[in-house]
């Protein structure tokens, strides 16, 4: 009796209260449309600080101000233009070819060194890239890059340390290539401009992704270059790619898809800490150890593969080169060895910052004296 006194009452005072508001301007609270949403931004945030701060330590707070601030660009220089001009032009600006500056820079080392002198292979830059960078905490921008005299564009701006894992390939004249996860096409350029390229096969699983390739050629490269004898592009299964073509290539540039943390913490649009992609964030370091299996399987025994991020993770670093080598070595049979390049990293010390406790590879960390990365590189030798 008591229960149905007390359902009545709540009838009676919901029918009192809706008698109070007209029908039209009754309406049920929608929660996921009225709430205000959680930033992707600052989820990503939120999860580099608990991350980032027990994997740098005492460096974090530094590294996260430089996430947060402005980064720097670099002028890589259209070698397919009047590249002479240009370059007489940037340096006008007060810019240095920072590559030509290392070049430089190791030449000078002297002959005596206590230590023993690197492999060759492990840190040969790949050949004729120009890039132009400001100095150490000048903070100045780049023009837009413009249409030259000889109808391609003078440069392409982009953040100088993307240009590492190409010169780290180290290419030479003649070499097949392939650019697994080529979009959205700086890698893909620079590569181009070393003039090694016999036959390049830029390759990218979204084909949105591939038309902002395909623009950056047409803008870029003269039709006798991105002739289908020289440049392929594709949109296939870059997993797939050891099945479709095993043993093929000479030198395969794997920069796999991650969280991209620097654009994590400043764009909404396509920020992969979007509610929404939690399950595509988690399956990443996967995603990631089976592209770089599929880029060793396809390189021919001998030749080299540089895996690259633009991520401060080490689950999406050092832990997948040791699992991609660990597939390799377990399923197939085949040897790969990580490369050192240390080398490498004292001729670029002077324009980026790397961090100093990297157990497999490189990684430029930044900073605000040199806002560049965060990019991680990796450069292995198929052996067998």
């Amino acid at each position: 009796m008591a229960a149905l006194v007390v359902r009545s009452v709540r009838d009676l005072l919901k029918r009192a209260d809706c008698a109070k508001v007209p029908r039209r301007h009754r309406h049920k609270k929608k929660w996921a449309a009225t709430e205000p949403k959680f930033p992707a931004t600052r989820l990503a945030l939120q999860n580099f600080d608990l991350t980032y701060s027990v994997q740098f330590g005492e460096l974090w707070p530094s590294i996260r101000v430089s996430l947060l601030s402005e980064q720097k660009y670099g002028a890589l220089v259209n070698n397919f233009g009047a590249w002479d001009h240009v370059s007489a032009e940037l340096e006008q600006l007060n810019a240095r070819d920072f590559v030509n500056k290392a070049h430089a820079r190791g030449g000078q080392e002297p002959e005596s060194s206590q230590t023993a002198a690197p492999s060759p292979a492990s840190w040969a830059c790949s050949p004729n890239l120009r890039c132009y960078t400001f100095t150490r905490g000048d903070v100045s921008r780049f023009p837009p890059a413009r249409l030259g005299s000889l109808g391609v564009m003078d440069y392409y701006l982009m953040d100088a340390a993307s240009l590492l894992p190409v010169l780290a390939l180290g290419l030479q004249p003649g070499d097949t290539v392939l650019d697994l996860c080529a979009a959205p096409g700086g890698k893909t350029l620079a590569l181009l401009q070393t003039g090694c390229c016999r036959h390049l096969a830029a390759n990218d699983l979204s084909t949105s992704r591939t038309g902002r390739l395909q623009k950056i050629l047409h803008s870029y490269v003269p039709q006798d270059i991105r002739d289908r004898s020289r440049v392929r592009v594709t949109s296939w299964d870059g997993r797939k790619w050891g099945e479709l073509e095993g043993d093929t290539y000479d030198r395969v540039l794997v920069d796999v898809p991650c969280t991209t943390d620097r654009h994590s913490l400043h764009e909404e649009e396509n920020n992969i800490f979007q509610r929404s992609r939690k399950k595509e964030r988690q399956i990443l370091p996967m995603l990631q150890v089976q592209l770089l299996a599929a880029g060793l399987l396809a390189t021919k025994p001998g030749g080299h593969v540089v895996y690259s991020t633009c991520s401060l993770s080490h689950l999406q670093n050092e832990y997948v080169v040791q699992g991609a080598i660990e597939l390799l070595a377990n399923q197939y049979s085949i040897e790969v060895r990580v490369e050192d390049l240390t080398h490498f990293r004292e001729l670029f010390m002077d324009t980026f910052s790397f961090f100093p406790s990297c157990q497999v590879g490189e990684l430029v960390i930044p900073n605000l004296m040199a806002n560049f990365g965060p990019m991680y590189l990796c450069k292995m030798c198929r052996l067998t």
